[in-house]
Parts: structure tokens; C-alpha cells; sequence
């Protein structure tokens, strides 16, 4: 009862300052029931006479709210699905703007973290440089065995657990009201979004996660000429903070000093575009917050990415589903657009696959009449999951959390370069990933992946014959005792025993042959 009364009171205040900032111009009336309609025209007439529309509005009331809900806001500005693509546009703002804590804070936070006073750990440990709802950053520099190093030191906030706990469950049973009040917006799943930005927030948190992240990357990118990620120091690396290697380098949104330091902006736009989707298509895991303040360009004019809280991951099939309808829109093929849609199962097969490609046949042609620097690939993903939701085709948070983020590379690519050719510039990585994966090569690989696993079957089965003849042993037994058995079980299990022996035999034939015909395939 006092919690619900204590969340009930957290709820208040949030509805109050989105009320008193005109965040609640966002709300459909519409969509509301009559007494919900009667309580937003109450709610708005508390509303501060400020310019701007309902969306600056809404950024502005999240950070007067406190870091919990910056981070709910963050959150939200990766689903355009849900919020509108104006409201993710405006929330992506909120991007560092909380107050850095005192110095001597993040001193504790280190000490208490790494077990060590801060003077044993570095040589200087500076004021804070840039501070976010969840950490803030300082620059630092330590002792190697090859001299000194500039490093970046991550703290996590004081208290900020606690705050995101209380915050968290204040917010669960708001989204809980709304689903009663409003059935309607249930579609919206707002439990599953708290819920989803929960467990987002935990991961945040724990600043290993990010040290791994990173770790990841830099494996999946080693080879890569031109972009590199920070290296983690993990022996100053705990939950609450996290040293890397300092990237000295310029933001990707100082064009002017870009272009002073002599570097070539067109190229540099192409980087940002190929590797985000190297790193989607070719890896299946990417930097899923690559707004300009995360991307620098260093010295020798490779790009650099940093801040990993936030990571998407894809499988084999969304990687594939997004090469084939890159790939397919490139060529204009737009059947195969929407064979790749059946196949992955995101639209239910009672629709008509010609019907489907009579749509985004509506999205595709008009991109093939227009300048290369008019085509926006973010939109035109847009535009299909718009179409796809009249073929009830799911959200996915995957597919969705891979839109924004493209989106936002395309803002950071075509601000380099507005006359970026974004098909020009996607299509061989779209064509080597398909070509390395689907074709004559991939299928070996499949096949060699297939007779491995069927080899791993083989390997069991002398254990499944152990586990057979222990049966029987025990059946046996209970013959013994004069419990009745069924005899032609007992003559069924001896001959799967046999089936399994025998077919033991022939599989190991199998890969031998199977393994003959790749190797002199080679040759």
C-alpha cells in the first residue's frame, strides 16, 4: 500500500513537469477515452508559455526529470516505431547534457571500485571532461612499461542504481495504469518497454560489459585499415569504472577542422557508411549509438568510435534479410525484396508475396528517379516497416534498434558529404557479404558446418548404445523380480541398439566420402 502510494507520488511529479514543460502536446486526443481527453485538456493548462513544439518540449521535461529519465528518453529515441520519428529525432538531443558530479566523487567511486588510492593508480586524474545520465568521463594519465599513456577513465554516478531502481518501478506501475486506462495502447506494450529499458540500463551499468564491448569490436574490426575503437585497460577496469586508451582526434561534426587538418570529407563519409555496415551485415554486432559526439577521426585519418553503453546484435538471418533487401532494392528486384520478407517469417504467409512486391515496388521506384543525394536510405527503411505493418508484419526490436542507428549514420555521412551516393557507397558490402555467404563458397562452409555437427551426432552414439544397455539391464532386473515386462519392448530396444551401431557406421562412411569430395573439390 505505502509503495503503491510512493510510486503513485513519483508519478504525480513526472506528469506534473511533462505537464508544466508542454511535453504533453505529443498526446493524440484521439486515441484517448473521453475522461483520458477531459484529463490532458486539465493537464495542459498548467503549461509554461515557452516557444517550441512538443517535441523539444518533451527533451526538455526528461532532463529537468533527472538521469533515469534522460536514459528513458535515450531509449526511446531508438524506437521511431513507437514514439514517432520527429520525437526520436528531438530525444537523440539528449546526448551529455546532465551536470557532471563533483571530482571528488569520482575519486571515491575509483578508489572504492579498483581497491587502490587514486595517486597509486594514476599519475593525474583530471576534472570532469563530458557526463551523461548514467557515467561521466576524465582524462587521466598512467605508467606503461614503454613510458606514459593518455588514458580516458569512465565513473559511474553515485547513487545511481538506486535512483534507477526507485525510478524503474515507478514507471512499471505507470505503464501498468496505462494499459488498463488506455486498452487501446496496448499494442504500444509499454510493460515490455520499461522492461526492455531495464534491462538495457543494467547492462549500462556494469562497465565490464562495455570493456568487453569493446574487446568484441576491436576483434571483429582488426583488419579494417580505416576504423579502429579504443583499447580497454583492464586492470583499472571494474563495475563502476572503465580506462581506455584515449582517442585524440576531431568529432566527425567539426567540419571545419576536418577540412583544415587536410583530411577528404567525401572519403570519410563513405567510411561511416561501410563500416557501420560491415560491422552489421559482415559481423552481426555494431556500435548502435553513433551520434557525431561517439566518432572522431584521428591522425592518420581512420575513423574512431567510442562510447559502447549501447551495442545491437544480429543473427544470421537478419543479416541476411538485411543484405537481400539492400541488395534487392539496388537492382530493383523487388519479388526477391519480398520472398527475403516470407522466408525470414516477418510477414505471415496467408498474405500474397506478389502482393507484397506490388508495395515496396510503391517505395522503390520513385528512389530510381531521383539524384543520388535525394535518396535517403533511413527513410526508405522507414517507409518499409510502414508498409510492412499493413502485412502485419511484428516489430522487431532488432530490425528497429538497426533502423535508427542508420538513420543517425546517415545524418553523420551525408553531413561530410550531402552529395553522398548512399547505393553507390552500400553496395559492395552488400554484394561481398552476399557473394561470400550465399554463394558457392558460403554453401561449402554450410556444408562443412552440417557434416561437423553430424560427426558431433556420431560421437554420441556410443553413448546412446551405453544408455540403451543399461536399460535393459535394469528391465532385466525387474524381469528378475517378477515384475512383467512387455518382451517386445525389450526386443525393440536391442534392435534400435543395433539401428544406432549400424547407422553409426554409415554416417562415419558419410563424412569420409563427403570429406574427399571437398578436399579434391579444392584441387
Amino acid at each position: 500500500m505505502i509503495g503503491g502510494l510512493v510510486h503513485l507520488a513519483r508519478n504525480l511529479h513526472a506528469g506534473f513537469v511533462l505537464a508544466r514543460e508542454g511535453a504533453l502536446a505529443l498526446v493524440d486526443p484521439s486515441a484517448l477515452p473521453p475522461a483520458g481527453r477531459l484529463g490532458l485538456r486539465l493537464a495542459r493548462l498548467i503549461e509554461k508559455p515557452q516557444a517550441g513544439d512538443g517535441t523539444s518540449r518533451l527533451s526538455a521535461a526528461l532532463t529537468r526529470l533527472g538521469p533515469s529519465y534522460v536514459k528513458f528518453g535515450q531509449f526511446l529515441a531508438t524506437r521511431p516505431d513507437i514514439v514517432g520519428v520527429a520525437a526520436a529525432r528531438d530525444l537523440e538531443r539528449l546526448q551529455d547534457r546532465m551536470p557532471p558530479f563533483p571530482r571528488d566523487e569520482a575519486v571515491r567511486m575509483v578508489e572504492v571500485a579498483l581497491g587502490r588510492p587514486i595517486d597509486a593508480l594514476f599519475l593525474e586524474f583530471s576534472e570532469p571532461l563530458a557526463a551523461a545520465s548514467i557515467a561521466q568521463v576524465h582524462k587521466a594519465r598512467i605508467r606503461t612499461p614503454e613510458g606514459e599513456e593518455i588514458v580516458a577513465v569512465k565513473v559511474v554516478r553515485p547513487g545511481v542504481r538506486e535512483g534507477f531502481a526507485r525510478d524503474l518501478q515507478a514507471m512499471r506501475a505507470a505503464a501498468g495504469l496505462f494499459e488498463r486506462v488506455v486498452p487501446e495502447a496496448r499494442r504500444l506494450k509499454p510493460l515490455e518497454i520499461v522492461e526492455a529499458l531495464a534491462r538495457s540500463v543494467a547492462v549500462e551499468m556494469d562497465l565490464r560489459l562495455e570493456a568487453a564491448a569493446v574487446s568484441e569490436l576491436a576483434e571483429n574490426t582488426k583488419n579494417d585499415p580505416d576504423f579502429r575503437v579504443p583499447k580497454p585497460e583492464w586492470d583499472l577496469t571494474a563495475r563502476d569504472v572503465l580506462t581506455t586508451t584515449w582517442i585524440d582526434g576531431i568529432r566527425l561534426n567539426s567540419v571545419e577542422a576536418i577540412e583544415a587538418a587536410g583530411f577528404d570529407r567525401v572519403a570519410l563519409a563513405r567510411t561511416v557508411i561501410q563500416s557501420f555496415l560491415r560491422h552489421a551485415i559482415r559481423d552481426g554486432y555494431f556500435h548502435a549509438d553513433m551520434h557525431p559526439g561517439n566518432l572522431f577521426v584521428d591522425r592518420e585519418g581512420r575513423l574512431v568510435a567510442v562510447d559502447f553503453g549501447i551495442m545491437g546484435r544480429l543473427g544470421i538471418k537478419e543479416r541476411r534479410f538485411l543484405a537481400e533487401i539492400l541488395l534487392g532494392f539496388i537492382r530493383r528486384d523487388y519479388l526477391r525484396v519480398a520472398q527475403v520478407h516470407f522466408e525470414a517469417g516477418y510477414v505471415p504467409p496467408h498474405h500474397s508475396v506478389h502482393d507484397f512486391a506490388q508495395a515496396i515496388r510503391a517505395i522503390g521506384e520513385p528512389i530510381h528517379d531521383r539524384r543520388a543525394d535525394e535518396i535517403s536510405m533511413a527513410k526508405l527503411l522507414t517507409l518499409l516497416f510502414e508498409i510492412t505493418a499493413l502485412f502485419d508484419m511484428a516489430t522487431r526490436i532488432e530490425l528497429v534498434m538497426l533502423q535508427k542507428t542508420m538513420v543517425v549514420v546517415e545524418g553523420v555521412a551525408r553531413n561530410l558529404d550531402p552529395k553522398l551516393d548512399m547505393w553507390t557507397t552500400s553496395e559492395p558490402v552488400v554484394r561481398e557479404w552476399i557473394e561470400r555467404n550465399l554463394g558457392p563458397l558460403g554453401r561449402v562452409e554450410q556444408a562443412g558446418r552440417g557434416l561437423w555437427t553430424l560427426a558431433g551426432v556420431v560421437s554420441d552414439l556410443p553413448e546412446l548404445a551405453l544408455r540403451a544397455e543399461r536399460v535393459l539391464n535394469q528391465l532385466e532386473d525387474v524381469t528378475a523380480k517378477g515384475i512383467p515386462v512387455d518382451r517386445n519392448s525389450i526386443a525393440a530396444l536391442e534392435r534400435a541398439e543395433k539401428r544406432a551401431s549400424r547407422w553409426g557406421t554409415v554416417a562415419l562412411w558419410i563424412i569420409a566420402v563427403s570429406m574427399m569430395i571437398l578436399l579434391f573439390g579444392e584441387f
